[in-house]
């Protein structure tokens, strides 16, 4: 008899957080689902790892086709604890998210939720990383639910080739129907970073991290950026390796 697909699951918003439940609901239309995601939220935690401290797990739901265990450490924490213990065959894709709040552009370097997209590609595992335009914890995710079917849907048929992991960012619509589905690359752009430098009752400084994020090329229409300014999903291929080839040549001409 034909085993079930196995399709993991985490995020980097915490083990109850609505995006993780509404990718719960999908996969479980695609196979067997196991889930081990933070038992707290651990945005930009990006590929950290947590090697000072031990890490715990807890079983908080489990019933046919469906198992969850919180995690007390970061996204990429979840995955290789997943891999090396928890479960008990290697899944056939990873899912991580739908994040509350937009990975494009340079978003994806800080970003738990395709750090432990890209801890999979490590491993050879498909995987795909959602995130959604909204930060609200009750965010409209209707629309997401739609995109990520149908993205799953194709991953799983035609797979993806090893060290390539997808970025999906669906735009906030607020009960509207999105577009449709861009496949773009990664605009240029950086976030502005500024702190607000504030002073306890106890006459110590300290400071919180604010600021924007600034789009260098906003009128490149090939971008996940432009994709999502324009109520389309953005599709992203994502790399493992960060080397960059173009530059090998001329770093040969150096006297080193």
């Amino acid at each position: 008899m034909k085993k079930n697909k196995l399709i993991f699951l985490t995020n980097d918003d915490g083990v109850h957080a609505k995006g993780l439940n509404c990718l719960i609901e999908v996969a479980r239309e695609f196979g067997d689902v196991a889930v081990v995601a933070p038992k707290e939220a651990m945005s930009g935690m990006s590929h950290a790892i947590t090697i000072k401290s031990p890490l715990r797990v807890k079983k908080i739901k489990e019933e046919k086709g469906l198992i969850v265990y919180s995690c007390a450490g970061t996204p990429v924490d979840c995955v290789k604890l997943a891999f090396n213990q928890l479960l008990d065959q290697k899944p056939d894709l990873v899912l991580s998210g739908i994040n509350h709040g937009s990975n494009s552009s340079a978003s994806v370097v800080y970003s738990g939720t395709m750090g432990a997209a890209m801890e999979a590609c490590v491993n050879l595992v498909p995987s795909i990383g959602f995130s959604l335009s909204s930060y609200s914890a009750d965010a409209d995710f209707s629309e997401a639910k739609k995109i990520a079917r149908k993205v799953i849907d194709r991953v799983l048929k035609e797979g993806l080739d090893d060290g390539v992991c997808l970025n999906v960012n669906v735009p906030e619509m607020n009960g509207e129907a999105i577009k449709g589905i861009k496949i773009g690359r990664q605009a240029k752009g950086f976030w502005k970073e500024e702190f607000d430098r504030r002073v306890d009752p106890h006459n110590g400084e300290y400071f919180w991290l604010t600021g924007y994020y600034h789009n260098e090329e906003p009128d490149s229409d090939d971008t996940d950026e432009f994709a999502l300014a324009n109520n389309y999903a953005s599709v992203c291929p994502v790399t493992v390796d960060l080397t960059a080839y173009h530059y090998i040549e001329k770093l040969k001409k150096w006297d080193l």
